[in-house]
C-alpha cells in the first residue's frame, strides 16, 4: 500500500513539476477577435490562432536549431507586453498613412533567443530573435508549422521554373493550383502567400515578411492538413549558368540556412484571417512587418510610368529608321514619353555586353546622347542589368564594385536600375538585396527588382519601386495553345494575385497590351504579343495592381494610334493616398477604388465569367463629379478589343451598373 502511495505521490509531483515548467500566453487584437496563444514546456513551443472563437490554425510548432541543438527547449519568461496605437507614415503602399494597432508579447528563453507574438484585427505574426553576442552562429533549421483543422481547399502557388535544375534557384511566379491540403504535392516548393479557404468564406493566408540577412520562407506539404516551413540553405559552391547564363546557380549547399552573429530579428511568419476575400485587398501586412525606412532623404524617388521596349519588340511603325535596339528608336520612344506625360523609359536587356556594364556595349546606342535628350524633354532613363552583372559574379564580394558601377552611371544621369535574375532568396540573395538598395540609394538611383518576391525590403529602401515574382503580360508571348485555347487562365490568375501576390507589395506585371484577343483566337506571339481578355481588362489593371513604377508594355505606335485609352491610362497615377477594396471574390473578379489628391481610380476585372455589378459610390465625399469611364463595348464577347469611352455626373448616393465581359474589365477617373 505504502509502495502505491509512494507511485501515486510522485506521479502527482511529476505532473506539478511539468505543469510548472509549461507555459501558455494569450495575445489579443484591438477589436477583441483574433486571440493567440502560445505554449511552452521542455518540449519546445506552439502557437494557435482563433478568430471569432474559430480555429484559424491549430497548436503548431516553433523552433530553431542552432549549433546542432534545439533552442526552444523550456518554459519561457515573458517579457515586453504592450498594447501598441501609432501612426505609421508610409513613402508609398496602398495609403499615405496607416494607423498601426496591436498587442504583442515576447518570451524570452535562457539562451538568448527570444520569440515575439503580435495580434492586430486582420493578422497574427511571430518571429524569432537571436542575441549571439559577438559570437557567430548557425542555424541548421527553423521549425514553422501551420496545421488546419479539415481537408480545406488551397491556393497553391508550385515552384516549377528552376534554373540549372537546382531546387531552390527560380523566378518565383506560378499559377496558381487550387487543389485540397491532401492533394498537394510532397516533393514540391510553394512560393508564399499561399491561401486556405476556411468554413464561412474565411480565408487563411500564410506568408513571410521582413526578411533580412536570412532566406525567405517556401511552404512545403506536412502530416495530415498541415503546411510546414522550408528554407533555402546556404550555398557551398556556385557557377554561371540558369537561363541564357543570366543566373549564378549552386552547384552544392551547406547543410545549414544561415550563419548569424551579433542580434537578429528573423523574419516574421504571419497568417492573414479575412471573413471577405475583399479585406485581403486592402491589408497592410507587408508593410506594417517590415523594417522602418533607412534613407534620410527621399525627396528624389519620383515614383511614375515607364514606356517599355522589351514585350513589343521595339516594334514602332512609320518612321525613316530601322526600329530596334539603337539610337533612333530610343528616342522615339523618349518623344513618346514626353508627349504622354510618362516620367520614365527603359533600356532593356542588349544596351550592354553580357558580360559587362561598362565594357563592350551596343555601338548602336549612344547613351550620352540618349540621356541629354531624355533630360531636354524630361524624361528619365532606367538600365536592365542581370543581377549577376550588377555584382560582378562574386554574390559575397566587396559592395565597392557594384558602388563604383551605380556611380558611374549615376554621374552619367541614369535614373535607375532594373535588375533581373536574381532567381533565388537563400541568405546569400537577400543580403546582396540589401547591399544593392543601400548602394543605388547612396548614388539617388531606383531600383526595379525581378526574379525576387517583396519581402519587406520595401520600406526601408522605397528606392526599389517594384518587384517581379509574377505571372505578368509577359508570359504571353510564349503561352502555348492546348485544345481551343490557352493553355493557362490568364484572366482567372488576374483576379487572384490582388489577394495574394499584392499582399507582399507590389508587382511588375507591365500591363497595357493594345491587341486583346478572346480565348478562342488568343495564341503566344513573341514579337507581336496579345493579351488574354478584353482592352479594358488591360487598362483597369493601372487602377488595380500595385507598381509605383509602371509599365506601358505595348509599341509606341499601339499607343498613338489608341490615344483615346492611352491618354486614360497616362493620367492614372502609380501611387495613392488612399485605397478602398470594395468588392470581390478570390479568383473571380474584383472592385478596387484608389484616391489620389481629390481624384478617384475605380477598376473592376474580372476572369472568363461575364458579370454584371452594382457599383455604389458612397465613398465619395459630398458633390457632384465627372466619371470618366471605359467599359467593355457591346461587341466585346467576340472582339476583344471593343469598348465605350462615355462621361456622366455622378455623386456620392449614384448607383453605376457594370457590365463586365467574358475576361473583361470597368475602369473609370472620378473628378
Amino acid at each position: 500500500m505504502k509502495t502505491i502511495t509512494t507511485i501515486i505521490a510522485m506521479m502527482f509531483a511529476c505532473q506539478t513539476l511539468w505543469a510548472a515548467k509549461e507555459k501558455t500566453t494569450v495575445v489579443t487584437s484591438p477589436d477583441g477577435t483574433l486571440k493567440v496563444t502560445a505554449v511552452t514546456n521542455t518540449e519546445g513551443m506552439t502557437w494557435k490562432v482563433e478568430q471569432d472563437g474559430k480555429n484559424v490554425i491549430l497548436p503548431s510548432a516553433i523552433n530553431i536549431s542552432i549549433g546542432g541543438k534545439k533552442s526552444i527547449s523550456q518554459a519561457a519568461k515573458e517579457t515586453a507586453r504592450k498594447n501598441v496605437d501609432k501612426t505609421v507614415n508610409l513613402f508609398y503602399a496602398k495609403r499615405k498613412q496607416i494607423r498601426e494597432q496591436y498587442q504583442t508579447v515576447t518570451l524570452a528563453f535562457a539562451n538568448g533567443v527570444s520569440v515575439e507574438l503580435r495580434a492586430y484585427d486582420d493578422f497574427a505574426a511571430y518571429r524569432i530573435l537571436t542575441d549571439n553576442g559577438k559570437r557567430e552562429r548557425v542555424v541548421d533549421n527553423e521549425t514553422a508549422e501551420f496545421r488546419f483543422a479539415d481537408d480545406y481547399k488551397a491556393f497553391v502557388p508550385y515552384v516549377n521554373d528552376n534554373r540549372g535544375g537546382e531546387r531552390w534557384c527560380y523566378s518565383f511566379e506560378s499559377y496558381y493550383d487550387e487543389q485540397r491540403l491532401s492533394e498537394m504535392y510532397s516533393d514540391s516548393l510553394a512560393i508564399a502567400p499561399l491561401a486556405v479557404c476556411l468554413p464561412e468564406g474565411r480565408k487563411a493566408v500564410v506568408m513571410d515578411a521582413g526578411v533580412e540577412n536570412y532566406p525567405g520562407m517556401m511552404l512545403v506539404k506536412g502530416e495530415g492538413n498541415m503546411l510546414k516551413a522550408a528554407f533555402a540553405p546556404c550555398p557551398a559552391e556556385q557557377e554561371i549558368g540558369g537561363y541564357s547564363r543570366l543566373n549564378i546557380v549552386p552547384k552544392k549547399r551547406n547543410a545549414y540556412i544561415a550563419r548569424l552573429s551579433g542580434r537578429q530579428t528573423l523574419p516574421w511568419r504571419a497568417v492573414v484571417v479575412t471573413r471577405e476575400d475583399r479585406k485581403l485587398m486592402d491589408c497592410d501586412v507587408a508593410q506594417l512587418l517590415a523594417p522602418e525606412c533607412r534613407i534620410g532623404d527621399t525627396q528624389w524617388i519620383k515614383p511614375g510610368k515607364v514606356a517599355w521596349d522589351w514585350w513589343n519588340n521595339t516594334n514602332i511603325t512609320g518612321v525613316d529608321f530601322k526600329s530596334g535596339m539603337n539610337t533612333p528608336t530610343y528616342k522615339y520612344y523618349i518623344d513618346f514619353a514626353a508627349k504622354n506625360s510618362i516620367e520614365y523609359i527603359i533600356i532593356d536587356e542588349g544596351w550592354s555586353n553580357s558580360e559587362s556594364l561598362t565594357e563592350g556595349l551596343n555601338p548602336d546606342i549612344d547613351l550620352k546622347t540618349l540621356i541629354d535628350y531624355g533630360k531636354r524633354r524630361g524624361v528619365g532613363i532606367i538600365l536592365w542589368s542581370s543581377w549577376r552583372n550588377l555584382i560582378r559574379n562574386n554574390p559575397d564580394g566587396d559592395i565597392a564594385q557594384t558602388d563604383e558601377i551605380m556611380k558611374h552611371y549615376a554621374d552619367m544621369g541614369i535614373k535607375g536600375f532594373k535588375v533581373d535574375f536574381f532567381d533565388r532568396d537563400d541568405q546569400q540573395v537577400t543580403r546582396s538585396a540589401y547591399s544593392i538598395a543601400e548602394s543605388a540609394a547612396r548614388h539617388k538611383l531606383l531600383l526595379d527588382y525581378h526574379g525576387l518576391k517583396p519581402a519587406g525590403i520595401q520600406r526601408p529602401y522605397p528606392n526599389i519601386l517594384n518587384f517581379e515574382g509574377v505571372k505578368g503580360l509577359e508570359n504571353s508571348k510564349w503561352e502555348p495553345r492546348v485544345g481551343d485555347g490557352p493553355l493557362h487562365n490568364q484572366p482567372r490568375y488576374d483576379v487572384t494575385i490582388p489577394y495574394l501576390r499584392m499582399l507582399t507589395g507590389s508587382m511588375d506585371y507591365t500591363p497595357g497590351a493594345m491587341d486583346n484577343a478572346r480565348r478562342d483566337n488568343f495564341f503566344g506571339n513573341n514579337d507581336h504579343p496579345m493579351s488574354q481578355g478584353t482592352r479594358v481588362h488591360q487598362m483597369a489593371m493601372y487602377a488595380t495592381f500595385e507598381a509605383p513604377l509602371q509599365m506601358l508594355a505595348d509599341s509606341p505606335t499601339k499607343y498613338e494610334r489608341e490615344q483615346e485609352c492611352t491618354d486614360f491610362i497616362a493620367q492614372v497615377p502609380t501611387v495613392f493616398d488612399e485605397t478602398i477594396a470594395i468588392d470581390g471574390e478570390m479568383g473571380e473578379y474584383t472592385v478596387l477604388a484608389r484616391r489620389k489628391g481629390d481624384t478617384w481610380y475605380v477598376a473592376a476585372l474580372t476572369d472568363w465569367t461575364p458579370r454584371d455589378i452594382q457599383l455604389s459610390l458612397s465613398f465619395l465625399p459630398e458633390g457632384t463629379y465627372t466619371a470618366d469611364i471605359f467599359a467593355d463595348g457591346v461587341n466585346a464577347e467576340k472582339e476583344a478589343t471593343d469598348y465605350k469611352h462615355s462621361r456622366q455626373s455622378v455623386t456620392q448616393s449614384t448607383k453605376l451598373d457594370i457590365h463586365l465581359a467574358s475576361g473583361g474589365g470597368w475602369a473609370a477617373r472620378i473628378y
